[in-house]
């Protein structure tokens, strides 16, 4: 009889590990969205996602998100790539390698460039910046490329801690960021 209570409480406690782990996974996932919910709101005084603009060449361009901050606009593209990132401003694919896997995707820089040059045919006296967003998790291990951050650097770049200059600044901008809002492509 001791033998079963034994295997019923081993069993008792893994699943009570199991379950833990679970919820602080969980947890940490939401705690990332939260950051970036958070850091961007703290930097954007609004925010536009999924803006599809025409490009140069007659067709059109989607732009993910986009925000206005009190250095002009800031497009965003926001790639989760948890693991060891490697990239730099001429290779054409980057990697991610991971404890799970191993992948490629397109180095994202040249589509933010045509996005920047597609919001700088319409609001040609705004500042118009683009960053390529890496969330929580991605590491550079061989070097940044340009226009590449993480959240730090984000706030970092783009904070603001005197918030009623910020807000001058902004007013400022606002009916260019109109001009977006509205969708021109329309």
């Amino acid at each position: 009889m001791p033998e079963i209570f034994e295997s019923v409480t081993a069993a008792w406690l893994l699943a009570g590990v199991l379950v833990l782990l679970i919820l602080w996974l969980v947890y940490r996932r939401k705690a990332g969205g939260d950051r970036l919910k958070r850091i961007l709101n703290e930097i954007g005084y609004d925010r536009i996602d999924g803006l599809v603009l025409p490009n140069s060449d007659e067709g059109e361009i989607q732009i993910d998100s986009m925000l206005l901050t009190s250095q002009g606009l800031l497009i965003l593209h926001i790639k989760d790539a948890p693991g060891a990132v490697f990239g730099s401003d001429k290779m054409q694919d980057w990697t991610v390698i991971s404890k799970e896997r191993r992948y490629t995707f397109s180095n994202p820089q040249p589509a933010l460039y045509d996005r920047i040059a597609a919001v700088k045919n319409i609001v040609r006296q705004v500042p118009v910046e683009g960053r390529v967003l890496f969330l929580d998790g991605s590491e550079f291990t061989k070097g940044i490329p340009s226009m590449v951050c993480n959240l730090d650097e984000l706030l970092a770049q783009f904070g603001e801690k005197d918030k009623a200059a910020a807000q001058r600044k902004v007013e400022a901008f606002k009916p260019h960021w109109e001009l977006l809002r509205k969708n021109p492509h329309d």
